[in-house]
């Protein structure tokens, strides 16, 4: 089957530059971009011209918006149009389980996540099975901005249980774009490593701070080989820091063209529905987000 990328589509502008990074990540993956829209009240096509007393305008206004958009930079990519009269949540639930990758538009920082993504996003995140990627305004500044520049691609790993999805996405897409992938760890040290200052040096051989670094590196590298392994052209660095992972990632993210977070389909009850590292990254990430959910 030709693989899909989906960009939901609701007539913002971060919208529009959801359908842009779209776009260039289908052709990446010599994919299909298809460009969804749901609104529960569309109605059946009449026959005749559009007026913009239609019930359907507003929707088909923005699909042709978005088709526009895709064919002035993209003329040979292969689009599907898809107006659907469903909730937006369930056709873009759906959407995530037969895509490579769902793309969706995220406004700008705010203090709730719930205010950032949209409750629909929130939603969405929280719940698909496939790859969720959050693009703002202005993250797809230019063509150039993540495949021929070079940005890197930023994974963070949290190493506590197997997240092959996760890993996979990543490498996958960094050899895609040609670029280094860049995987980061937080570790939280012991209590027993910091000082009564409050203080920890986590790179002196022997002390509790730096065998909890060294171990974290152990750890970090052999979770790694055998990703290596299966693909040995991708330039990887691996990074560890003795620090919180919500800060660690969104320290790592600076200057990347890609952070690739997890999601653990399987949350503890009364949980958030993301954690915190991903509220963080959601929040704080100066570049697209691509949300890998996993087991």
């Amino acid at each position: 089957m030709t693989p899909v990328v989906t960009v939901g589509l609701d007539g913002t502008p971060e919208s529009l530059s959801a359908v842009r990074w779209a776009a260039r990540e289908a052709e990446l993956r010599q994919a299909t971009l298809r460009l969804l829209h749901a609104w529960v009240l569309l109605s059946v096509e009449p026959g005749g011209a559009v007026r913009e007393s239609d019930q359907n305008y507003w929707a088909e206004r923005i699909m042709a918006e978005a088709l526009r958009t895709v064919t002035e930079r993209h003329p040979d990519l292969s689009v599907v149009e898809d107006l659907v009269a469903q909730d937006p949540v369930s056709a873009l639930l759906a959407a995530a389980r037969e895509s490579d990758a769902l793309v969706l538009g995220s406004q700008d920082m705010a203090p709730m996540a719930s205010y950032f993504l949209g409750q629909a996003g929130l939603h969405v995140v929280a719940g698909a099975d496939g790859p969720v990627v959050l693009v703002r305004a202005g993250d797809d500044r230019d063509d150039t901005a993540s495949v021929v520049e070079g940005r890197d691609v930023v994974m963070g790993l949290s190493l506590h249980g197997p997240c092959d999805a996760l890993v996979e996405f990543a490498f996958d897409s960094a050899a895609r774009r040609g670029v280094t992938l860049r995987a980061v760890h937080g570790r939280n040290l012991p209590p027993p490593a910091f000082t009564h200052g409050g203080g920890a040096d986590p790179y002196t051989p022997g002390t509790v701070a730096g065998r909890a670094a060294r171990e974290a590196r152990e750890e970090l590298a052999g979770a790694l080989r055998p990703w290596r392994e299966k693909y040995p052209k991708v330039c990887v660095e691996d990074t560890v820091w003795v620090e919180s992972a919500a800060r660690t990632v969104v320290r790592s993210a600076a200057g990347a063209g890609l952070l690739v977070i997890g999601r653990r389909r399987t949350r503890p009850a009364l949980s958030p529905r993301v954690g915190h590292v991903l509220s963080a990254s959601l929040h704080h990430a100066p570049c697209p987000v691509a949300v890998v959910p996993h087991d």
